[in-house]
């Protein structure tokens, strides 16, 4: 097996810092070839930016479609009766005479169980939840806590851990332990880890706060005598509350998939919870990362982790659970259990939400600011290029390379367009004719450009159409006349694509160019608005409180 460690940043040579400077070369690269383009011929200068423009433009329209399809489907799932699929599941047959609709793929699976492999019931397995916490308050933790207890599952068969750091200090801890306290009766049994600071070989993060709960969810599970192999573990994040179905769609998949020790399952990602309350610009990002999720629905070939995820607890274990050197131990927990299972590994979505929280701070410019970290360090993802390269094409494996490559090229060109996609399509068209104002074909440039960004905005319509649906009620303390801004909002995608997604991609990749890691996961500071309108804040990063 490869050894699937994250190098020490002092260890990072060679290859390692090629693949690291990589994804920020070619995004600076393909910044500023417009401008090297049309000092050299502007004829290549007007052909690279339209291929582009066409290229992004074939994809936009994938990806408005792909939003309708993984709405439907989303929406069809939220339908189902998850408890009688359950126990078609649980009986390898399927049920009749109980007035429940059942779809032919569920049938095509109960079909399948019979010459399966996969002899798991969901009546044997246990579920963990690790919500993972630093110094959020009371006021984010509970909604998500009673979001667990109200699902539709058997709580007595679940098992809740708070992973909480000791760094935050004893208000934090005093909190986690009440919260424990006034909520153990639900669960099988409920349990408070507190992850020890300064650890030698960690770096300040999630991952190492739930590895820490995870390694000591192993010890409970020896002492209780139940079998790792029949343990799902969800990790969480304060603020996310998973839908009344999750649990048993979960429960469903584990059953049903060929190899469920070697498979994560995704919930849908939906930043819904506060996004009435967030300033405009962050209902923009937030509404156009659920959509990204809901997309992703249709797409289960290039599913990864992200955020909430299930996976075995034995999985978990043989892996040493996640990893504790970085700050995107989410995304990168996809990689680390590809190359544990030597590419024998899928991540499975599920049309299920866990509702999140849009970014919220107390006040303005620190939202914008939180908002800005926040994704500095979604897209600090890129780091995974070279650890991939790393371990994929470096080191000794029996991934075959027809299966490798295309997902490593996949990861570049996705934090490369993450980083150049929005500046290019709005801006480029604008250069060549700046700096040849007699080129005839510079000056139509802008004029075709325009044309097909208008024909653009009609797919533009669909996506806006699924956020709107998507939408949980306005709360009675807002006027109808916010209901109009979640349609205008829309004219400041441009705007937040540059100054948070471009600028945020920008300055983590520039970061590994130059050995400028980010060796603190930058916790975003959490605020909620009561029913009155109030804003109830928790700085959540305890070096800025103690």
């Amino acid at each position: 097996m490869t050894d699937i460690e994250i190098p020490y940043e002092k260890d990072r040579h060679g290859h390692y810092r090629f693949f690291e400077i990589l994804p920020g070369a070619i995004s600076w690269t393909l910044l500023f070839m417009p401008i090297i383009l049309s000092f050299i011929n502007i004829t290549a200068a007007v052909i690279f930016i339209l291929v582009y423009l066409l290229i992004y433009f074939v994809r936009s329209i994938g990806y408005s479609v792909g939003s309708l399809r993984g709405y439907r489907t989303m929406k069809r799932h939220l339908k189902l009766n998850w408890r009688a699929l359950v126990a078609d599941v649980e009986n390898r047959t399927v049920g009749s005479g109980d007035g429940v609709s059942r779809p032919q793929w569920h049938k095509d699976n109960i079909e399948r169980l019979l010459t399966s492999s996969n002899n798991y019931r969901p009546s044997e397995l246990i579920h963990a939840v690790i919500v993972a916490t630093v110094n959020e308050s009371r006021e984010v933790l509970e909604p998500t806590i009673k979001s667990i207890i109200d699902g539709e599952q058997d709580n007595k068969k679940l098992i809740l851990v708070i992973a909480y750091e000791g760094r935050a200090g004893e208000e934090a801890e005093k909190k986690v332990l009440q919260i424990i306290a006034d909520y153990k009766e639900f669960f099988f049994d409920a349990i408070a880890v507190k992850h020890p600071a300064n650890q030698p070989g960690e770096i300040i993060g999630k991952g190492a706060n739930i590895t820490c709960a995870g390694r000591e969810l192993k010890k409970y599970l020896e002492d209780k005598a139940i079998d790792p192999k029949k343990v799902i573990v969800t990790t969480l994040d304060a603020d996310n509350r998973p839908d009344k179905r999750y649990f048993l769609a979960v429960n469903y998949l584990f059953c049903i998939v060929p190899d469920p020790l070697r498979a994560s399952y995704q919930p849908l990602p939906m930043f819904t919870n506060n996004i009435w309350d967030v300033p405009t610009m962050m209902r923009v990002i937030a509404t156009g990362n659920t959509l990204f999720y809901i997309v992703g629905i249709t797409r289960p070939h290039r599913s990864r982790n992200f955020s909430a995820h299930a996976q075995s607890m034995q999985a978990l274990i043989d892996m040493d659970f996640w990893s504790v050197r970085t700050v995107v131990e989410d995304g990168h927990h996809f990689w680390r259990s590809y190359f544990h299972f030597n590419g024998d590994y899928r991540v499975y979505p599920l049309s299920i939400p866990v509702y999140q929280d849009a970014v919220l701070a107390d006040g303005y410019i620190k939202t914008m600011k939180a908002q800005f970290i926040q994704l500095r360090r979604w897209t600090y993802g890129a780091s995974d290029v070279a650890y991939v390269a790393d371990k994929g094409f470096f080191s000794k494996n029996a991934i075959p390379k027809s299966n490798l490559l295309p997902k490593f090229l996949n990861l570049l060109e996705g934090h490369v367009t993450w980083a150049t996609g929005t500046i290019l399509v709005f801006g480029a068209a604008f250069i060549p004719p700046l700096i040849h104002p007699q080129s005839f074909a510079a000056n139509e440039l802008p004029l075709i450009v325009s044309r097909v960004q208008k024909i653009g905005l009609i797919g533009l319509l669909a996506s806006v159409y699924v956020c709107l649906v998507t939408l949980p009620p306005r709360p009675a303390r807002y006027r109808k006349h916010r209901s109009i801004l979640m349609v205008v909002q829309w004219l400041l995608a441009p705007f937040t694509g540059v100054a948070f997604g471009s600028l945020a991609a920008f300055n983590s990749q520039t970061r590994l160019m130059f050995k400028r890691y980010l060796s603190k996961f930058d916790v975003t500071e959490k605020a909620v608005v009561d029913s009155g309108g109030d804003i109830i804040s928790s700085e959540a990063d305890p070096e800025k409180t103690n």
